[in-house]
């Protein structure tokens, strides 16, 4: 009988700090162990995390892991323009922008959302990937101006929120959190309708799950999500502020 051999997995890549990433086409496909990791070690200084960004590559690591990038094919990807607001999500938008006790706000509390995400318990996982050393990391973003919070403040409070990379005009999608209903899908929103009202084509959401899929995200094959972020990337950065007629873009249109 004629014995089929397994081919070897590729070996991963072990960065020095400072050391270049490997482009994203060289991540391990269905037949490696582990699709779409990339390589580990490395740093999380700004210009490594730009860089990866640009390239289409995402750390991810757990409590005992060293830094991994990945950078997975397909991508999970929601293109703005196919947001499906549903007829609930849309009364409760109505509500929060007639309602003067709630607010959206872009950065005013970027340390409090991060920390909630990485706090908040989340149905089926047991932990979390936002370690210390990732919260440090994306502190130091947020202040070089390429990490953003997108907040939904009620009566004064924190409700909840999500943060997310902005690279010129490419946006990538990273947690988020919720203290009452529908307050990251209110964040969400607020993000779609001001992507749509500074020409941001698209958000990545790196991995698929049924919730974003409900919400309108779809895979992307990975050589196509990255070409769109090269082109967006060297656009102007828009200047991440909410103004309450961003609101428009979404609840003039019908639902879903």
């Amino acid at each position: 009988m004629a014995v089929t051999r397994q081919p070897r997995p590729r070996q991963l890549p072990w960065l020095a700090p400072g050391e270049a990433l490997p482009a994203a086409a060289q991540a391990w496909g269905a037949q490696d162990p582990v699709p779409g990791l990339l390589a580990a070690g490395g740093a999380l200084d700004v210009d490594s995390l730009l860089n990866a960004y640009r390239g289409g590559i995402f750390p991810w690591f757990s409590e005992g892991q060293p830094i991994l990038w990945w950078s997975p094919d397909p991508r999970m990807v929601l293109q703005v323009d196919r947001f499906r607001l549903h007829r609930s999500l849309a009364k409760t938008l109505r509500r929060f922008a007639a309602n003067p006790n709630c607010e959206l706000r872009f950065d005013s509390s970027f340390d409090a959302v991060i920390d909630a995400c990485s706090r908040v318990p989340r149905a089926g996982q047991s932990g979390t990937w936002i370690l210390p050393k990732m919260i440090e990391a994306y502190g130091r973003l947020h202040r070089a101006g390429h990490a953003h919070s997108v907040e939904t403040w009620i009566d004064g409070r924190l409700a909840g929120g999500l943060y997310c990379v902005g690279v010129g005009r490419a946006v990538f999608g990273e947690s988020m959190f919720a203290l009452q209903p529908d307050a990251s899908k209110i964040a969400l929103a607020g993000l779609v309708a001001f992507c749509r009202h500074h020409g941001i084509e698209q958000i990545d959401c790196q991995q698929n799950t049924a919730h974003l899929a409900s919400m309108g995200a779809a895979e992307m094959p990975r050589s196509t999500f990255i070409s769109k972020v090269e082109r967006a990337a060297q656009l102007p950065q828009p200047k991440w502020e909410f103004e309450p007629v961003y609101w428009n873009s979404l609840l003039l249109t019908r639902p879903t």
